[in-house]
């Protein structure tokens, strides 16, 4: 937590920063997946069921996970990365808001700062205004449809709620800027294909409205709007897990076909903010490998926006517009860009 503007005749802001969380040690491995997996916007089941599945596959899947997060010194580098977000963003909003006394929190779904005890401390503070943003730029009802579910739950204040930034323009040049950068470094290898990975769903929770799929499409195309140099991109999806039929292309098949088509390979994180499991794992190890045995010649992969300037900077923007918007729900203009297509669009159901 940082705290600034410490006067206490200031009004006070409360800034929360959600994202999934990860285990900060071996032992928090299991009770973290447990977590994950009981979760009725990750698996649907009644609750008996969902409760018995959640300790079957926490169960099952430890052991493998315990030794990927061994990789990373035991532990998950995601909340790690998000206070050092939150250490960069705090002189900007001081810079924002000097009549205001703030505070900038992580809440976290699964693990440690839970949401929920979050939730408790802020209602404590008892600030004047209070801003929720989601570390997860596209909305989904898996992810910060259930942030926010479990805030609200637990009695947190909510003054103005960030439901998503798909398209918001500090996060699509820092996107822009890093992949540029990344490309360079490698030597600007030739004839290459940009993919933008991002963690997939089951098509059932797209099927059901969940405007996720769309806003990460419009995302990778303001993106490679601002590469002329890429014009050959393709959006694809990591991290299948379970039996159910998941939006595709997947992303091992898009490394897989970049192979075949004789492509060299620069592949960015478009969904995630910090770097974690799915990146230094599975993007890192997994899929490089994958794209060796595949016959690529060159496989680059774009960091996670992490602490970059832009990126930081876009969110400092993106409070400041939502402080500002005529909602309290909503993307950081307060205006709906779903379609009527995505009914699961936050903005719809308040709509509706």
């Amino acid at each position: 937590m940082t705290e600034l503007n410490m006067a206490k005749t200031q009004k006070r802001l409360a800034i929360v920063l959600f994202n999934l969380g990860g285990p900060d040690g071996p032992e928090a491995v299991k009770p973290f997946l447990r977590n994950l997996f009981r979760d009725p916007a990750i698996i649907g089941a009644p609750t008996p069921l969902r409760q018995f599945l959640a300790w079957m596959i926490s169960t099952l899947r430890a052991k493998s996970a315990r030794a990927n997060y061994a990789k990373m010194g035991g532990g998950s580098p995601l909340v790690p990365e998000t206070l050092k977000q939150i250490e960069a963003l705090a002189p900007l909003m001081a810079e924002r808001f000097p009549d205001r006394e703030i505070r900038i929190w992580p809440a976290m779904r699964y693990w440690h700062p839970l949401t929920e005890d979050v939730a408790q401390e802020v209602a404590g503070w008892q600030p004047d205004e209070t801003v929720l943003l989601p570390l997860y730029p596209h909305f989904s009802t898996t992810t910060t449809g259930s942030s926010l579910g479990a805030w609200r739950k637990a009695g947190g204040p909510e003054t103005h709620t960030v439901c998503c930034y798909p398209v918001e323009a500090g996060f699509i040049e820092a996107h822009a800027q890093l992949i540029r950068a990344s490309w360079e470094a490698a030597g600007r290898p030739e004839n290459i294909r940009l993919l933008f990975s991002a963690h997939g769903l089951p098509e059932k929770v797209i099927a059901a409205g969940d405007p996720y799929q769309w806003q990460i499409e419009q995302t990778a195309s303001a993106v490679a709007a601002l590469l002329p140099e890429f014009s050959d991109w393709q959006v694809c999806y990591q991290s299948r897990v379970g039996p159910l039929k998941w939006i595709g292309p997947s992303t091992d098949d898009a490394v897989r076909q970049a192979g075949n088509d004789g492509k060299a390979i620069l592949l960015t994180p478009i969904a995630f903010v910090s770097e974690h499991i799915e990146t230094l794992v599975e993007l890192d190890e997994e899929y490089g490998e994958l794209a060796q045995e595949s016959g690529v010649s060159s496989y680059t992969r774009v960091p996670a926006l992490g602490t970059a300037p832009q990126f930081i900077a876009a969110l400092a923007n993106i409070v400041a517009g939502a402080m500002s918007a005529p909602t309290r729900l909503g993307p950081p203009d307060g205006q709906r860009l779903c379609p009527v297509a995505c009914p699961a669009c936050p903005m719809a159901l308040k709509e509706a």
